[in-house]
């Protein structure tokens, strides 16, 4: 008989790891707590608006197809993925902008006309991008890492990368003007790592952005969602919608199975968590059975910021706007410290503005446009109180939008939703409201990270941003690939 799999939360990581299991003769049954699948992968429809509430950027197809080609299907089946250029438009505080894509030439002749001092050191700083993706990714970001040992194999390689620098710091070996330092940077705020703290490994993104480019899914990311979802039931895989987890039955070590909050019992030799790593053990495993991450432990670890995002439809269509645009405020480094360190709200803000709409009409309704603001906020250990400041905050984002970016935008609005960090740590159950789990700091990442197979009990497994490699769509599909790989060399068919 095959063996059972119960798989906890929808998103991105669970439902691949699904995918995969299932399509390998496991009977696999995925339980999400809400009414729609994809967890931080939700999707808002709204007054003839689509809102796609997490991920927007796709910057590993490859990893999609992979998923795909494991049940024997192609993407192209399901979805129609186009690339996006510009990749980004960064928009500075004293009017100046840069934006740039995968057309190398075209990018240098860009970086030569902003800082006509830093050709040559940009080059530099994307062979060894290279270099760090080539190990960093290629290598290692499908391995797991169960052992100290397997940390030691790899460490001679991580010194010769310098992976001991940050992300600030390795654009600053080879890039001179302090604008383009912040453009090279900003991208570890994309997986909830502060630049001037997250380690240089990942500069990989520079390569991986110039070898793959990046994407869109027509139809918002929510239509691989969808597509991930209609695989897996094609597949014979069972997905039960509005049913939470409350607790992951154990028996003499390992897992049996996992209780829902309607009181059934779905029986398994293997359960894979693809929900918050720390609640996971936190809420649905009683302390008796956990020697290495009790609730003091994960306490003491360091959470990626928060986010305060704006969800808004216009009833006017604002062609300059790129589909994907950064906007930075007047500080950088200090703002980040207040984000991440001191946790206080700024007066001050950056932000990523995202249009989907300047790619996929089919986002918003005719003659209108789609947008959310994100923005990068202190996490809940900041005490601020979001039921107070959530609508102060949202006003002066807006404002701003409307003075700078979006001129008529507060008298064109036809619909909004907010999303604050009290609203990662209720709705979709984030320990301290983290936007990405764990903040990726050296000293949590790979080994020191929560392991992909749980420390504390047998058959017990994690995917997602809480687990190795880390946050962002290409870590959380890798993670399914490693836990994928566990179980079937645990418990083989």
């Amino acid at each position: 008989m095959s063996k059972s799999i119960v798989v906890i939360g929808s998103g991105f990581g669970g439902l691949a790891a699904a995918i995969r299991l299932q399509a390998r003769g496991y009977r696999v049954r995925l339980l999400e707590a809400r009414d729609q699948p994809g967890g931080r992968a939700y999707v808002y429809h709204q007054d003839g608006f689509t809102f796609d509430a997490g991920p927007t950027v796709i910057t590993a197809p490859f990893l999609i197809d992979d998923v795909f080609r494991a049940a024997g299907r192609e993407t192209s089946e399901f979805l129609d993925i186009v690339p996006v250029d510009p990749f980004y438009r960064i928009e500075f505080h004293d009017g100046r902008a840069f934006e740039y894509n995968g057309n190398a030439a075209e990018t240098e002749r860009r970086v030569s006309a902003f800082a006509p001092g830093d050709l040559d050191g940009y080059r530099r700083m994307l062979r060894d991008a290279e270099a760090i993706f080539a190990k960093g990714f290629v290598e290692l970001s499908t391995k797991p890492f169960l052992h100290f040992s397997d940390m030691l194999r790899v460490a001679p390689d991580l010194i010769r990368l310098q992976s001991y620098r940050t992300v600030y710091g390795f654009a600053s070996r080879y890039v001179r003007d302090p604008m383009l330092r912040r453009v090279f940077s900003f991208h570890p705020l994309l997986v909830g790592g502060n630049p001037f703290q997250t380690t240089s490994i990942y500069a990989l993104i520079h390569h991986l952005e110039r070898q793959w480019g990046v994407h869109y899914c027509m139809g918002g990311t929510g239509a691989i969602v969808a597509a991930f979802v209609r695989l897996f039931q094609e597949l014979g895989g069972c997905l039960l919608l509005n049913t939470p987890a409350r607790r992951i039955r154990v028996a003499a070590g390992a897992v049996s199975g996992v209780e829902d909050t309607h009181g059934r019992l779905h029986a398994a030799d293997a359960v894979l968590s693809n929900a918050d790593v720390a609640n996971t053990y936190r809420k649905l495993i009683a302390p008796i059975h956990r020697r290495k991450f009790t609730d003091r432990r994960l306490h003491r670890m360091r959470y990626s910021m928060s986010l305060f995002v704006i969800y808004f439809g216009t009833r006017r269509q604002y062609p300059k706007i790129r589909h994907h645009t950064i906007v930075l405020g007047p500080r950088y480094r200090q703002l980040l410290r207040d984000i991440f360190t001191t946790k206080r709200l700024s007066s001050d803000f950056s932000l990523y503005l995202h249009r989907p709409s300047a790619t996929d009409p089919s986002m918003a309704p005719a003659g209108c446009d789609c947008f959310y603001a994100l923005i990068p906020v202190p996490n809940q250990l900041s005490g601020i109180d979001w039921v107070r400041q959530a609508a102060p905050f949202r006003d002066r984002i807006m404002k701003f939008l409307d003075n700078n970016y979006l001129p008529g935008l507060l008298d064109s609005l036809v619909t909004e939703r907010v999303f604050t960090p009290l609203d990662f740590e209720t709705t979709l159950d984030s320990f301290r409201g983290s936007g990405f789990s764990f903040e990726p700091i050296l000293t949590q990442s790979a080994w020191f990270r929560p392991h992909n197979e749980s420390e504390d009990i047998r058959h017990l497994y994690f995917a997602g941003a809480g687990t190795h490699p880390g946050a962002g769509l290409p870590g959380v599909l890798c993670s399914a690939k490693i836990a994928e790989n566990l179980i079937c060399q645990r418990l083989p068919l």
